[in-house]
């Protein structure tokens, strides 16, 4: 609380003497408001959780092969200046793509669909990134696999033939 010390008033029939007064403030009560408040919100809180996405790679065989037939498989390398090559099968006749709804997501849509009538079955994506690729473009790639509900796809090593299909294209 506040205290005021006054001086006594002796002073009776003489010329007023202006009195002064000190003012002390007691800070305890707000410092305990403070320190609960604090303790409150530190316990009230909930901080964020990480995001991680899912990501289900297919069992292998014993020397470490996953067979998946030309006819369903596509092939997603990525290169750098955020361009990716796609080609189906074996064929080796890759398009140039960006990692943009326009190009990416329509192709991947395409494809599926191609795959789904000829085959019966859902396609298989091959996604290889390569040493020149961005992490970003990596995860740009899964975003849109997922966001063309693609489920079976997975990320291995890029092959020296790859390499040579980014580097006729000028994007490795």
């Amino acid at each position: 609380m506040a205290e005021l010390n006054a001086t006594p008033a002796g002073n009776a029939g003489k010329k007023p003497v202006r009195k002064t007064q000190s003012l002390r403030v007691d800070l305890t009560a707000m410092v305990d408001l403070a320190f609960l408040l604090v303790t409150f919100f530190m316990l009230t809180t909930t901080l964020n959780k990480p995001k991680a996405m899912d990501l289900a790679m297919p069992d292998q065989s014993d020397d470490g092969r996953i067979a998946v037939a030309d006819s369903r498989s596509v092939t997603l390398c990525l290169g750098n200046n955020a361009k990716l090559l796609m080609y189906q099968g074996l064929e080796r006749t890759p398009q140039v793509l960006t990692y943009n709804k326009e190009s990416l997501r329509k192709a991947l849509v395409e494809a599926k669909q191609n795959i789904y009538a000829n085959t019966g079955k859902d396609a298989v994506i091959l996604v290889k990134p390569s040493d020149r690729s961005k992490y970003g473009d990596l995860v740009n790639v899964l975003d849109e696999l997922n966001i063309t509900q693609n489920t079976r796809y997975a990320v291995t090593d890029i092959t020296d033939q790859d390499i040579d299909l980014l580097k006729k294209r000028s994007i490795y």
